[in-house]
């Protein structure tokens, strides 16, 4: 259904506004299950005239860094909300379907995870993004350089190359694939992809929709709130 002109300015409006008012801010949002602290690098989306007239924001992409969440530290984030809109209503509707988010975990979590379940193994990600498989007790002895599958909540490790020393060797194509179950995600957030990057292991999911009610009063009270941030 279109809006006035009126409408589609202080949506353009709004969104500059708080674009201006977050990017680069340190920032903490109260949700149901805890707190969130983070700074806002990035918060973009390609506006439409056009669109903006029926409420169309188009995709809205944001990311921030040094991410604290409970007991839980993030290095970066990345969100990417695809065909974000506006529904009327009364309240309007903010919709995005799908959502696209990517976490950079430190690379302890990936330690953390195999201490869990497989505890005679340490696991650590090189300045290389190579991860490596050593014998907790033993970790001089070698290690094992593994790739990594996602399958639903299974995360499939195989081993690629085996290290003693300097030296090293590729391994059969064959070599059996090791399975770690993973934790369930908060808020339905389907599991999509688990790589190993410099340092970091990044994890990828999706949400299918996202969505919330926005009363006029809820976004007076965001914008005012972000303003006594400055």
């Amino acid at each position: 259904v279109p809006v006035n002109s009126g409408a589609a300015a202080a949506y353009r409006t709004l969104f500059v506004t708080v674009r201006r008012l977050v990017l680069g801010r340190r920032m903490t949002v109260q949700l149901d299950d805890g707190d969130l602290t983070m700074t806002v690098t990035e918060f973009d989306s390609r506006l439409d005239t056009r669109g903006l007239a029926v409420g169309q924001l188009n995709d809205v992409t944001a990311k921030a860094a040094d991410i604290h969440w409970r007991t839980s530290r993030f290095d970066a984030a990345t969100v990417k909300a695809h065909n974000v809109h506006m529904k009327p209503g009364a309240p309007p509707v903010l919709v995005a379907a799908p959502v696209d988010v990517t976490l950079d975990l430190p690379a302890s979590a990936l330690d953390a995870l195999f201490r869990a379940a497989a505890p005679r193994l340490t696991a650590a990600v090189g300045p290389d993004g190579v991860a490596r498989l050593r014998l907790a007790n033993r970790p001089r002895l070698g290690h094992v350089e593994v790739e990594a599958r996602l399958d639903g909540t299974t995360l499939w490790l195989t081993a690629r190359r085996l290290g003693i020393g300097t030296r090293g060797w590729r391994l059969p194509a064959r070599t059996p694939s090791y399975p770690v179950r993973l934790p369930e995600m908060a808020h339905n957030l389907q599991l999509t992809a688990v790589t190993f990057a410099p340092g970091v292991v990044q994890v990828s999911g999706r949400l299918p929709e996202w969505r919330t009610e926005l009363p006029p009063k809820l976004l007076e009270d965001i914008v005012v709130h972000l303003g006594r941030l400055l």
